[in-house]
């Protein structure tokens, strides 16, 4: 399989620098070098210079399209050309270019026919140069096909082999998860890469999910289950994101095992997708759900009040006994529903619910009053907004598109009551400006001859932003009681343009933080933000932008990163000019009897201790409304679900966050 990309001078044919993902089998790598020199022989014979290997792409993260191929024991290789800025011939200066450490026009071992420093280039070279790779490549196949197709098949025996003789053994994916209906989703997403997995039917473990490694794509479900352990001491920085682990990804109880407690007939392959439906237990005329950050509450929420306009709920703000049940903060207590809707939350959104007599007074919650939500994006980047519209679109909860001219329009607190601000590329003036006005205006609107366009939003001109205007309005939205969500780097927006002034930019000193998974801990443990979340729980966070609050304001600060407080934190116990000297009594400190987790838990980060202690999520007060300020992007790439519900907090109690 064959992955085209475009980006460096003048042909990147795949093979990677390293580290090497740990489940690639190495025949799959020895084929990536063989191909790749294969290729840079063919373009040598056609007198195409510039082509080189290795040193681009580390080869880790099995995650770009070549990896379908890659991770069922086939074969999967990308290729790297010289992008252009239009289609015209242009001269390119590739003086100042490098990879891996070396000029990209000197002779090397992976490029022994280096381009000259300056290059006239195109489009048209652009193409040649990746269809002369891939026309070698395809012909390097057809010569060798039945190579290829043994060493497939041997792939798929080792992999067997190493189901059954190393360890683990097998996964078990436990029935009893706090959100089962993404207990399901995990293992569909197993079953959609054709990973066998197998359900207990019977027996004291029943509704277990087992996925046992004695099979062809053992690898692969050893990848995407285990923690990522990438090295700290690695050559070249990562390419991309370092961690992917799906248990800690969708909030899913994972178990790795070299001893199954099931008899094999107690195990039965499934053939469908799984799907959870959710129970109704107890009696009584009230409904109650044990809130545990599930992802499908709020969407369920959303359909209630679709079905009955005059739909109420009471968000309760404390623990709640029910019978033998106690229901943590952030459950839910539904008046007025009936069997038949109860029913339905439990097939179509696989929740559980509670019938009980007791009814919680008014003062042991709030009502819940679901918001108006836009969501934000510019022009000038759309992939990460992209993904969080497809988050909420998956999802079921409604939202409205607004851009630059809303921002311009005003009125924002009439239309809205929460304005989410996804992940964009650029810094605060990226964002007031847009895209550089110098080649407006530029049109976006659907017309006779580009009938695709103008969808799923329209502009007379994409150029320019919202400006000092729309940033103006944007502060009066939360001034009047909006809320403004910023995820990862759009927190510089509000930051850095006075919208709050709170929140201070911090700069961890040699911090290095690629995609990973890593612990955080609870600041302000009543706030509604963490309701369903435990004190101590894993995020993913790639590298961004950290912010921070002064001391009198740390209760701003509604979790943070890692399980140690900052210096000023720490009460001082020195000497004080004024008072008597008393002397200190020797007291040995109580060590712990649980130690906190690491930090990381699946991948990598360098210089960890300069971040641990500052702010994951901020609560910060805006005249009569508020910014809810990420430092990490919980709706990445539809990924981390399990940190998705962070964000659905923040829509279910938007107007009770204090």
């Amino acid at each position: 399989m064959l992955d085209l990309h475009e980006s460096v001078p003048l042909l990147y044919i795949s093979t990677g620098t390293g580290p090497y993902n740990e489940q690639v089998d190495p025949i799959t790598i020895g084929e990536w070098q063989i191909m790749a020199n294969s290729d840079i022989a063919s373009l040598a014979a056609q007198g195409m210079p510039g082509a080189f290997t290795w040193a681009f792409y580390d080869g880790w993260w099995p995650g770009y399209g070549i990896w379908v191929a890659n991770n069922h024991n086939s074969n999967g290789r990308f290729y790297e050309t010289f992008g252009n800025a239009g289609a015209n011939t242009y001269l390119r200066d590739l003086s100042k270019q490098s990879y891996a450490g070396d000029p990209a026009t000197t002779r090397e071992w992976y490029r022994p026919d280096p381009p000259t420093e300056k290059v006239y280039w195109s489009a048209r070279n652009n193409v040649n140069y990746m269809q002369a790779g891939v026309l070698a490549s395809l012909t390097y196949a057809a010569h060798n096909g039945e190579q290829l197709l043994k060493n497939f098949y041997q792939k798929g025996v080792n992999s067997i082999q190493k189901g059954k003789s190393e360890s683990p053994k097998a996964f078990i994916i436990p029935s009893g998860q706090k959100d089962p209906v993404m207990a399901a989703y995990l293992v569909n997403q197993l079953r959609a890469q054709r990973i066998e997995v197998h359900q207990a039917t019977e027996g004291e473990n029943e509704g277990d999910y087992v996925v046992l490694l004695d099979q062809p794509y053992r690898n692969l479900a050893v990848n995407l289950l285990t923690e990522q352990n990438y090295p700290k001491d690695a050559k070249f920085p990562p390419y991309d994101d370092i961690a992917w682990t799906l248990g800690y990804l969708y909030g899913v109880k994972v178990e790795k095992t070299d001893s199954l407690v099931y008899e094999s007939n107690q195990l039965k392959l499934l053939n469908e997708d799984a799907k959870y439906t959710g129970k109704t237990v107890g009696n009584g005329n009230g409904y109650f759900l044990n809130y545990q950050a599930q992802n499908t509450v709020l969407p369920a929420l959303y359909w209630m009040k679709e079905q009955n306009k005059n739909f109420e709920a009471l968000i309760l703000e404390e623990e709640f006994i029910v019978g033998n049940d106690t229901l943590a903060k952030g459950s839910i207590y539904f008046e007025g529903i009936n069997s038949s809707l109860a029913k339905s939350l439990n097939e179509n959104y696989g929740l559980d619910l509670i019938r009980g007599s007791e009814k919680p007074q008014s003062d042991q919650g709030h009502k819940m009053n679901l918001p108006r939500i836009a969501i934000y994006h510019t022009w000038f980047n759309t992939q990460d907004e992209g993904w969080s519209r497809y988050t909420f679109e998956q999802r079921g909860i409604p939202y409205t598109s607004i851009d630059k001219d809303d921002l311009k329009n005003g009125n924002l607190r009439a239309n809205f009551d929460v304005i989410l601000v996804p992940r964009s590329r650029g810094n605060a003036s990226t964002f007031i400006h847009g895209v550089t006005t110098e080649f407006g205006p530029i049109a976006y609107t659907k017309t006779e001859e580009y009938s695709s366009h103008g969808f799923p939003d329209s502009s007379e001109d994409i150029t320019g932003g919202p400006g000092f205007m729309g940033m103006d309005n944007l502060k009066k939205f939360a001034e009047d009681g909006g809320m403004i969500i910023t995820l990862d780097n759009s927190t510089a927006m509000v930051a850095e343009t006075g919208i709050t002034r709170k929140l201070s930019p911090y700069s961890a000193s040699g911090l290095f933080h690629p995609g990973s998974v890593v612990t955080v801990k609870a600041k302000n443990s009543s706030s509604p933000l963490l309701y369903g979340y435990p004190e101590i729980f894993s995020i993913f966070r790639g590298n961004g932008p950290l912010y921070q609050v002064d001391l009198k304001n740390r209760d701003m600060m509604v979790l943070q990163y890692g399980t140690k407080g900052l210096k000023d934190e720490t009460p001082y116990d020195g000497p004080i000019m004024g008072m008597p000297d008393k002397k200190k009594e020797e007291t040995k400190e109580q060590e712990s009897t649980e130690k906190s987790p690491p930090y990381v838990r699946s991948g990598m980060v360098r210089n960890e201790q300069n971040i641990i202690g500052h702010g994951t999520l901020f609560n910060v007060p805006v005249g009569k409304g508020r910014i809810i300020a990420f430092t990490f992007d919980p709706l990445h790439r539809y990924l981390n679900h399990h940190d998705a519900p962070l964000v659905w907090n923040a829509l279910i109690n938007w107007d009770d966050m204090d």
